[in-house]
């Protein structure tokens, strides 16, 4: 049984995959670990791959997989969740600023300390302010939403017990959220650790301030899925209800001050188009709720729960 899998994804990183594979090998078999290193290749336009073949030869440990184009960090680390087979999964970055040191210590708090999840914290940065405050604002402010008190999501290096990779789906680029993910399938014991980080190498980074644009959409996305994902009327119902019932009362005023005061025409005041407008929404708010209901219904895993043990109480 393999003991701990190295999921690495990776775009255009030829010249640090050699130290990185010697770096992880040389550690693992320290500790006398049982391992693989899956190194997934997001469409590299350089020797990525190449370099990938030769460390495959050389180590019968090194699985590689490569995209035909680049779809993203989110995907790659999908694909090697579900290549991995290892008790303990680690995932970090290729380009040398996560130390594969931390690997023992993450594996341990795994497997010793009981948690499903441990998330580094990379609280000596080597990055330029123009990347830290921006960071910090977007932790900050998913710390808050999701109530997970992890000061660093977009940290690489993170270790999971293998039924949590098993056990959730990283899209679009969800990458940043899977403790929240995780949380929302059932694994609460999340921890956190402070790990090294190193200055960059070789290479540059893929990575620009949109990032923090696209990451709380991504939040938003993941919180409102997580929460009515099997249950949209809830929210978009409440909604229309809420906006249904303030145009009734706009209108409802409105009608009674006409027909107690008869000195002007309600059509004539704003509030009255107002109300009209509140009633429109709150109705489609109310359908859409119905629709997304339909939908949810009628997906094939609508009833798919995940169950972490079961027993016949006839037989237990």
């Amino acid at each position: 049984m393999i003991e701990v899998s190295v999921v690495v994804p990776l775009l255009n990183e030829e010249e640090s995959l050699p130290e990185l594979e010697a770096w992880i090998r040389r550690v693992v078999e320290a500790e006398g670990l049982s391992y693989e290193i899956i190194f997934v290749d997001d469409g590299s336009q350089d020797a990525s791959w190449r370099v990938i073949e030769h460390l495959a030869r050389a180590n019968p440990q090194v699985r590689g997989v490569k995209f035909r184009r680049n779809y993203g960090k989110s995907a790659a680390l999908q694909v090697g969740f579900a290549q991995a087979q290892g008790q303990v999964v680690i995932t970090m970055d290729a380009d040398l600023q996560d130390s594969p040191d931390e690997i023992p210590e993450l594996y341990k708090m795994i497997q010793q300390d009981g948690y499903d999840i441990v998330s580094g914290w990379k609280q000596q940065r080597h990055d330029p302010l123009s990347k830290t405050m921006p960071s910090r604002f977007f932790n900050a402010v998913t710390r808050w939403i999701s109530k997970i008190p992890l000061h660093d999501f977009n940290c690489g290096l993170k270790a999971y017990r293998l039924d949590v990779v098993k056990s959730i789906e990283v899209y679009g680029e969800m990458h940043r959220y899977i403790p929240l993910l995780a949380k929302w399938a059932g694994f609460r014991r999340i921890g956190e650790k402070v790990v090294q980080h190193r200055p960059r190498k070789y290479g540059v980074s893929k990575f620009g301030l949109e990032r923090f644009i696209n990451g709380f959409l991504d939040l938003l996305t993941v919180t409102f899925v997580g929460k009515f994902g099997k249950r949209p009327m809830h929210f978009f119902g409440m909604l229309g209800i809420v906006f249904f019932v303030m145009g009734l009362i706009i209108l409802a005023y409105l009608s009674i001050a006409k027909l107690v005061y008869q000195t002007y025409g309600i059509a004539n005041r704003p509030l009255f188009y107002f109300g009209i407008l509140t009633l429109i929404i709150g109705t489609q708010l109310f359908v859409t709720g119905f629709l997304a209901e339909l939908v949810t219904r009628n997906a094939p895993d609508r009833n798919h729960y995940l169950i972490e043990k079961q027993t016949d109480s006839g037989r237990a």
